[in-house]
This record gives structure tokens, sequence and C-alpha cells, in this order.
């Protein structure tokens, strides 16, 4: 089965808001087994959509418009949509009742417009909002299934979850679906699509990589007549990728992310944590105390954004910042060894870097972060050279840094 995703708005193509629905459902479709070979940006007018909505009938098996289900003029999703497989739109009780009921407990006046969103296409199955005013859509019709959504996350999410997802597992003429992820740190998403590429050639189940900031999520997909079936295809496949990547692979966890992987390594060894930052100003501690129980293992950490910080706070010294800069492996050393002295933690992480836009030089380029790690009476430090604008220089840095921390610690605590 294949899907082509076509998102709605001007304001995606204009750059006003990141279109991250279209990720959302893509990993969707993978989890679903569904392959997404095609996906579209098309702004509020009806002869593009239209002209785009035709050509995904030609290629896909389900189409997902996304947006453009909203009360206004230029909201035309449905309109145009019906328009392209000729089927009339027809109001829905129950979806007007939705309608009124939301506005009025907002305390807003309902004008005719809002009505407009109660309007279906004849036969298809309405999905009812349960977070806004716009009913999601199924039409079934010409052999395609097209599946209208609403734009705005909040309401859009809950509504693939707990009403796409079934739709298809219901679809799935008797057959099971399993997936199972197997979540890679330490090595990048290029390598680990070559080194696994034979298992990419797979059928049933499939496996497919996607990049995440500092990581590599695998996924391992198969189709079967029961559960058991569907996860006797998945063991070997995923238990192939752990032996190749070892270490590297920190959870095979759906749900659990590094912080929390991280976090719960260090409760298990009965040891806590420190976080000494620069560039990051307070990113990697935000994001360990992300995690559940992270008040276990963390109980501060210093923003030492400046030298005259990284001296008093976390002692420094001012010989290294002048002989070798604020960003460089002699400073991360003494900032990591520093914060773990003054909050008597067994581990301290330090992140020194320049995260741009400016800054930058021909020696220490934006995007050249360092990166210590005190673990009992050892440190470590690497280099790393981050590209992107300011906010992912940031990010990738606390993602390495949280990569770095679960490496050391399991060297030293085996």
């Amino acid at each position: 089965m294949t899907a082509e995703i076509i998102c709605v708005g001007t304001e995606i193509l204009l750059g006003n808001i990141v279109n991250t629905n279209a990720a959302y459902l893509a990993e969707k479709c993978a989890y679903l087994g569904i392959s997404n070979y095609y996906q579209v940006v098309v702004g509020d007018n009806e002869a593009r959509l239209l002209d785009a909505i035709n050509t995904a009938k030609d290629r896909a098996d389900v189409i997902f418009l996304v947006g453009g289900l909203g009360p206004t003029e230029d909201d035309l999703t449905k309109e145009t949509a019906a328009k392209a497989f000729n089927v009339k739109l027809v109001e829905d009780d129950k979806a007007k009742e939705n309608i009124i009921s939301i506005l009025s407990k907002r305390g807003l006046d309902i004008t005719n417009n809002n009505y407009k969103q109660a309007l279906v296409p004849e036969g298809s199955i309405v999905l009812y909002n349960d977070n806004g005013t716009a009913p999601g859509i199924i039409m079934e019709a010409e052999g395609t299934v097209t599946i209208m959504l609403p734009g705005p996350p909040n309401e859009f999410i809950p509504m693939v979850d707990k009403q796409v997802e079934p739709y298809f597992m219901d679809k799935g003429n008797g057959d099971v679906i399993y997936s199972k992820v197997v979540k890679i740190i330490g090595v990048g998403e290029s390598k680990v699509a070559d080194q696994i590429k034979f298992l990419t050639a797979m059928t049933n189940p499939t496996v497919a990589t996607y990049a995440k900031t500092g990581e590599v999520h695998v996924r391992v997909t198969a189709f079967a007549d029961s559960e058991d079936e569907a996860k006797t295809l998945v063991k070997p496949v995923v238990d192939k990728i752990k032996e190749m990547y070892g270490a590297n692979v920190y959870t095979t966890n759906e749900a659990e992310t590094l912080e929390e992987s991280v976090v719960h390594m260090l409760s298990k060894r009965g040891l806590t944590i420190t976080t000494a930052e620069s560039c990051t100003g307070g990113l990697l501690a935000g994001t360990i105390v992300n995690a559940a129980g992270a008040s276990d293992v963390f109980n501060g950490g210093f923003i030492t954004y400046s030298n005259k910080f990284k001296k008093n706070m976390i002692g420094v010294k001012k010989t290294s910042l002048d002989k070798y800069g604020a960003v460089s492996e002699k400073v991360a050393k003494e900032m990591a060894k520093g914060a773990q002295r003054e909050a008597k933690a067994d581990v301290a992480i330090s992140t020194t870097g320049i995260a741009g836009p400016g800054g930058g030089t021909k020696d220490k380029p934006v995007g050249l972060v360092y990166i210590g790690c005190a673990v009992k009476d050892k440190i470590y430090v690497e280099e790393f050279r981050f590209s992107g604008n300011r906010a992912k220089v940031r990010q990738s840095t606390v993602a390495m840094a949280l990569s770095m921390v679960r490496k050391y610690v399991l060297e030293c605590y085996k």
C-alpha cells in the first residue's frame, strides 16, 4: 500500500510554521507498513490543490490531506477533495452538535461559517474531533482512500493515533502489524543505512531508518496472521541489529528517550550527576530533568556562560582561559572536574563551544564544541563539529553529551 501526504497551507510555504505533521504522519505510515513515496505542500489555492490531489490519485492508494478544514473561505480541502472525486458535501448532525458545544463552552458567538466545518463528503467516515471544531474525514472513492485531518498538532496527533491508526488496523484483511524500534547513538544515519542495507531490502519484516538529533532509529515492522507470528518475524532482525551495534543501542522501548535511558542507568547504579554548561546554557540540565526520576540522580548544575563564572563557580583556571580560550579541550576538562568537585557528584558533564551565528574564527569555527565527562577519577573530552543554526548546534551538543555520559559510565561501571 502506498501513500501520498499533502499538507495544505500558505503559512507552511512561507515558512511561518514548521511542518511537523508530515514528519509525524510519515513515521506513522512506516509503523503501519504503508510506503510513503511523495510529500507535497500546497498553499490555500483551489486550482493547485485540485491538481495535487489528481496527481496523487494516479500514484497512491492513500492520500493524506492535512490542514485546510477550518471555517474560513480559504479553507478549501474538503470542497476540493469532494470535487476531485465527484462526491457531494452533506451536513453531519453530530459534527454540527460538536461545533455548537465547543464554541458555546468557550463563550464564542456561532456564525454560519462555523457550520461549514460540519459539511462532509457523502458516505464518508467522520472522525469526530475531541480537541477542536474540525472533524476529520475518511473518504473511500474510486479505489482511493482519502484521509482529511485538521492541521493544529493538538488536534491532528490524537486523531491520527486514536482513529486513523485503528482504521488501518481494521482494514488489514486479517493481518496483524507488529513493530519494534531500535534506538542507536554514536553512529551516523548514513553509516547505519549502509551497514543494514541487506536488511532494508526485506519485504516482511520491513526495516527503515530515521535520523534524529544525535541518534538513529531503526524500525522493524512485520505483518502476520497473529501477533505471535509477527513477533517471531521481527525478533531475529532486532537481535541482529542489537548484535551489530552493541552498546550503541540504548533502548528498544518505543517510548523511552535518551535522557530517560541515562537517568535510569545512573539510578540503577546509585550514581549522581551534575552539569557545567556554557554553550548549552542550561539546555542539558533541562533535558535531564525531563526524565521521570531525575531527582534521584540530579541535584543541580552550573550555568557558567561567562569566563568569570567559569572561574568563580567551578574553579576553571585563569591561565587556562587565557592560553587556550573558553572553547578548548583544556577548559572543558577543568569545567567537568570542577563541577564534579563542587557538586560532590559521581559524574559531571561539561559543554563549551561556539553555537553561532557569530563568534567563529578560522581556527575555531561556528559549530565547534568540546564536551567533557568526569566519571570517578577519570576525565574524558571529545571534540565535535556540528552544523546547523544556533538551536541545532545546542540540541546536537545535548544529545552527544548524554551519549557520552552513557558511554563512559558503562565503561567505568561494568
